[in-house]
């Protein structure tokens, strides 16, 4: 994946957390080859669905058919370990509430009955930051259950350049099908336990909560984050120390994950997005706004 190192790396942060990831970026960009790739590469059932206006949520869940007389559950393309929800914000309000069972519950409610989804399970949905015509924004409810936010942008000269370089079999890229698993659950959910034993002193804590609390005070900020974004962020640092090979969280572990985790949490005042100031300046301002334990 040419150029899309922060993505791969937050890819396998959220699973290692048992968190979701939200892709932002223009059409062209790679967001589905990196999911995609990420799946094949540890080694889980992917699925993509092409979110639209008419999407019903029985389109993503499932539904009761009659068979041989009798009624039976046919399951839908969320029972899969890595869901591509692409361009999840044109399905309507009712498709995306199907989808926020799915994420926060692991689990989603057929006829009254819950049925649990596989483990692990990744949600990774994706939208256009540029059209907007004929889309149904996610709420605010929906984006706090996403672990990272991730903005995906144009490659680098050099970056773009390496990319025509790859085989190509015609306009698909020929390396995808090379991919080969070099992961499987057990490793999966051995990572996940390698990251909830890192530990986090006190001043780390301390830190988190400071920032998330510093973000609902910034005079540019409407809604600052939530607790759960304290969780998600505090949970990141660790996934964050572990890929870097250390069994203790630092402080600048906490730094490097507060853009992707809070960016989508905060919303700011009508007067700071007329003087074009981004939730990205706001967290910006919180990290220098509050000192670093050191």
């Amino acid at each position: 994946m040419v150029g899309q190192d922060e993505s791969v790396e937050l890819l396998l942060a959220a699973v290692a957390v048992g968190g979701h990831v939200l892709l932002e970026g223009v059409p062209g960009v790679a967001k589905t080859l990196v999911a995609n790739a990420a799946a094949r590469a540890l080694g889980l059932e992917f699925r993509r669905v092409q979110f639209t206006p008419d999407m019903l949520p029985s389109d993503l869940t499932g539904t009761m058919t009659l068979q041989r007389g009798e009624l039976a559950f046919r399951p839908g393309p969320v029972f899969t370990h890595v869901l591509l929800a692409d361009e999840v914000n044109r399905t309507p309000p009712k498709t995306q509430a199907a989808l926020l069972e799915a994420m926060q519950e692991r689990q989603v409610t057929i006829e009254g009955e819950p049925r649990p989804l596989p483990a692990p399970f990744l949600v990774v949905a994706t939208q256009n930051p540029i059209e907007y015509e004929g889309t149904y924004p996610l709420p605010e409810a929906q984006l706090d259950r996403f672990l990272f936010k991730v903005d995906v942008g144009y490659p680098s000269e050099d970056e773009e350049l390496a990319v025509l370089r790859l085989p190509h079999r015609g306009v698909a890229s020929a390396a995808l099908e090379q991919i080969e698993a070099v992961a499987g659950g057990s490793a999966i959910e051995e990572s996940g336990g390698q990251v909830d034993a890192v530990e986090v002193g006190d001043e780390v804590v301390a830190y988190v909560t400071a920032l998330v609390r510093k973000t609902r005070e910034l005079p540019s900020i409407e809604l600052g984050a939530s607790p759960r974004a304290a969780v998600h962020l505090l949970a990141a640092a660790r996934a964050s120390a572990c890929l870097a090979g250390r069994t203790f969280a630092t402080p600048d572990d906490v730094v490097r994950m507060a853009p992707p985790v809070l960016r989508h949490r905060l919303i700011l005042r009508p007067e700071a997005e007329l003087e074009r100031y981004r939730p990205d300046d706001a967290v910006q301002a919180a990290l220098q706004a509050v000192p670093v334990p050191r």
